[in-house]
């Protein structure tokens, strides 16, 4: 993919409030650096606006884990690559919105143009987010409260609204741009943010050492059917302890010929 030319929008002076929120979030988990800002090297970053307007770069993503796979599995279907690029992207705005409202009960800006992230190598997968955007929603409670770049909401369940409407927005701008170039129906599509949305607060949990309260977040996060969104969170008891959830979306990983069947979360083979 390429880089942005300019991921520069962050125009306040203040920078504390959301760094560090963003700081405590990464100290939680090992998965995903979260940034604040624009990155000092910028090489092999880009803008979540910029690749929503010029989908060509979402054909070198997909070329580019072809190749990762192909080298590992043989030859990747156009399915596999289009439903690993589906996860991980909607996957930038669901964890990082996911980390800060399970650890600091704040819910950042998700607007495309507001988000950035970094690929790695040689699996091109995000592993590094950047929050451009230094405005926030907290509660009445938050010590920002008050503060010019933090807007207050009363309790959790209308924080809640805000994260579950902020992340549809961006997903339906995801959509819009790259359904043109798969064969994915909108239902699939949506499946897929759904997906985001409730396995990214599972992981807050699970990686900050609290499963269970990752599951109520979950819930608090995705009570019911809430379209477009498919369905309420899926997150249950898992047969040999723990939590799991099961997927609306497919990964179409079995697809590949050296692949290892469908995952234990599939909806292939896990009853609803």
């Amino acid at each position: 993919m390429r880089t942005s030319a300019s991921l520069r929008l962050v125009t306040d002076t203040r920078r504390d409030d959301l760094a560090e929120s963003l700081a405590r979030a990464t100290s939680r988990q090992a998965r995903t650096d979260l940034l604040f800002g624009p990155p000092a090297d910028s090489a092999g970053w880009v803008n979540c606006g910029q690749l929503l307007s010029d989908t060509a770069g979402f054909a070198l993503w997909r070329a580019s884990l072809a190749d990762w796979l192909h080298e590992r599995y043989g030859d990747a279907p156009e399915r596999t690559t289009a439903g690993y690029v589906m996860t991980w992207y909607l996957g930038v705005p669901g964890y990082v919105a996911a980390l800060l409202f399970h650890h600091e009960r704040r819910v950042p800006s998700l607007r495309p143009e507001h988000l950035a992230f970094r690929t790695a190598r040689p699996r091109p997968h995000p592993d590094s987010i950047a929050v451009l955007d230094p405005r926030f929603v907290c509660l009445p409670d938050d010590p920002a409260a008050g503060t010019e770049n933090a807007t207050v909401v009363p309790d959790e369940r209308a924080l809640a609204a805000v994260l579950r409407g902020r992340f549809t927005a961006h997903a339906a701008r995801f959509i819009a741009a790259f359904s043109p170039s798969v064969r994915f129906g909108r239902h699939t599509l949506w499946a897929a943010a759904t997906d985001a949305l409730d396995d990214a607060m599972l992981l807050a949990g699970r990686y900050g050492g609290d499963e269970g309260a990752g599951v109520v977040d979950a819930a608090l996060l995705l009570p019911d059917h809430l379209p477009p969104l498919t369905s309420p969170s899926t997150v249950r008891r898992a047969e040999v302890g723990g939590w799991t959830r099961r997927r609306e979306s497919c990964c179409f990983h079995y697809l590949l010929e050296c692949g290892q069947g469908p995952c234990s979360t599939c909806p292939r083979v896990l009853p609803k």
